[in-house]
C-alpha cells in the first residue's frame, strides 16, 4: 500500500473519531408510566424516557426503537423518527408511545386481570440513534418495572 493511500485512510479515521461523542448518552430511567385506554379501545402505554447528554456539543436525537415486553412477551413495539434537538452538557427527555397488545397473554386471562388490576413486569429494550456532526451513534435502553395495569 502507498504511502499516500496509507495517509488517507489514517485521517479518515482521525476525522471519524473526532465526530463521534467523548462520552456516550447516558440513559437515566423511565417515569410517568400510564396506561390508558386509546381511540383503538386498546391499552396505550405513555412514558417518559430520560437521559444525558455529558458531551460539550449538541446532537440530534434521530429515532427511537424501543421494544415494550409485558411479563416477557413482546406486547408493544416504539419506532418513531425524529429531529429533536439535545443541548451540550443537559438532562432530556423523550416521550414515548405504544399501543399494548395484550394478545400474547392470552384474552380471558387478559381481561380478567385488566379488570382486577394485577401487576405486570414490564421491560423496556432497545436503543435510541444520536447524531453528531453527521456520525450516528446507538444508546442502549434497558429499563424493568413492575407496574399494575387497570382499565
Amino acid at each position: 500500500m502507498s504511502n499516500g493511500i496509507k495517509a488517507l485512510l489514517i485521517f479518515c479515521l482521525a476525522v471519524a473519531h473526532a465526530c463521534a461523542p467523548k462520552e456516550e448518552i447516558v440513559f437515566k430511567g423511565i417515569s410517568n408510566v400510564e396506561v390508558q385506554v386509546g381511540s383503538t379501545n386498546n391499552p396505550e402505554l405513555l412514558a417518559k424516557a430520560h437521559f444525558h447528554n455529558p458531551n460539550n456539543v449538541g446532537m440530534k436525537l434521530k429515532e427511537i426503537h424501543v421494544d415494550v415486553l409485558v411479563d416477557g412477551k413482546l406486547s408493544a413495539e416504539v419506532r418513531q423518527k425524529l429531529q429533536l434537538k439535545i443541548s451540550p452538557r443537559s438532562d432530556f427527555m423523550v416521550p414515548l408511545q405504544a399501543t399494548l397488545s395484550l394478545k400474547e397473554l392470552g384474552l380471558l386471562d387478559t381481561i380478567r386481570n385488566l379488570l382486577g388490576g394485577k401487576k405486570y413486569e414490564v421491560q423496556y429494550v432497545g436503543y435510541v440513534r444520536v447524531a453528531m456532526h453527521g456520525v450516528t451513534v446507538k444508546v442502549p435502553v434497558k429499563h424493568r418495572e413492575e407496574m399494575r395495569i387497570r382499565l
